[in-house]
This record gives structure tokens, sequence and C-alpha cells, in this order.
């Protein structure tokens, strides 16, 4: 089964819209689509806006392929459970999102063994033509190491300092209230 993921907070059409195509040239019937908020209704996938969060995860467990818009979550996923994923970001240039960080993402991560990066409908279709042969990420240990564990403790335990905002807002608190009083007392 191919595994297609949009988020759930935009559209993304384009992805949506040329996976469905990909299916209906190939007589794919193994497509399934979380398409969110999409103004694009499949044709040949199974679709559903959005789903519980057990259930997309057993999906996710139970899927040979994802393909995905460049969410971090989506990414981690499949690396946790060893799925290959073909990452295609959203294009703020066209509306798809606010800002580029999702081709940031795809930067980062797209180098990796196991992520096929996308960023055209082109490089999308090429991958989905080869996707029998796609490979996964090594599974990623989800248990943390003990040295992890106290390091983040530390850093979660730690008393936190006042920001410069903050000690600012007293200091004129401070001020504030010693000109009220001085009014009151004269």
């Amino acid at each position: 089964m191919i595994l297609i993921s949009v988020g759930t907070q935009l559209p993304f059409d384009r992805l949506i819209r040329a996976v469905d195509r990909w299916a209906v040239d190939h007589a794919r019937t193994d497509v399934i689509a979380q398409v969110g908020p999409t103004r694009y209704r499949p044709v040949a996938m199974k679709s559903f806006s959005h789903v519980a969060y057990d259930v997309f995860r057993e999906l996710q467990k139970d899927c040979t392929v994802m393909v995905c818009h460049a969410g971090m979550g989506s990414i981690i996923t499949a690396m946790e459970f060893g799925k290959p994923i073909i990452v295609m970001p959203r294009n703020h240039k066209l509306g798809e999102h606010r800002n580029g960080h999702q081709f940031a993402t795809l930067r980062q991560f797209g180098n990796r063994p196991g992520i096929y990066p996308a960023e055209t409908e082109v490089e999308l279709l090429a991958l989905l033509e080869r996707v029998d042969e796609l490979t996964a990420y090594p599974t990623l240990n989800t248990i943390a190491s003990d040295a992890f564990v106290e390091q983040l403790a530390e850093i979660v335990h730690r008393p936190s300092k006042p920001s410069k905002l903050r000690q600012l807002r007293h200091f004129f608190m401070k001020k504030r209230d010693v000109v009220a009083d001085e009014v009151d007392a004269g």
C-alpha cells in the first residue's frame, strides 16, 4: 500500500492531484491518502480529510511507501517505521504555505538513504514510476539513551532566567509604583 499524507492544516492539491493521476494511469488500487482540507477529490485513491492518530499510525506501519509533504513528523515517522518516503515540499510561491521552510527541511534530509526528494510534479512522477524499487532508511531507535535522558532532564529542571523584557517590565513597574507613592504622599 502507498500512503499519502499532506498534514491537516493546509491543502496540498498539487501533490494529491499528481499522485491520483498516476494511480489512475497505472490502475493502482492500493493508494490511500490523507488529503487534509483539499478542494480536489481523488478519483483512484481511497481518501479521507482527517483520521484518528492511532488509525493513521497503523496505516503508516502497514504501508510499503509513504508520499508526504516536507513535514518533520512525516519524515521522522517514516524513519521510525523503516519506510521509504517520497518528500515533496509545499511551495510557498504557489500559495501552498506561508514560507519556504519545507524546502529547507528537504535540503537537510533529502540526501539521506530512504528519503526521496521531489521538488516538482515531474520529479514526483519519476519516483512513483520506480516506487517498487525504493528502499527504506534504517529504523530509528525510539528509546533514548540514559545520557540523553539525563541531559534533557537537566535542561528541563534548570531554573529559567528572567528574560530581558521581563526584567525591564519589572524595573518600570517598580518605578511606576515609586512615582505613584510620591504622588499619593505629596
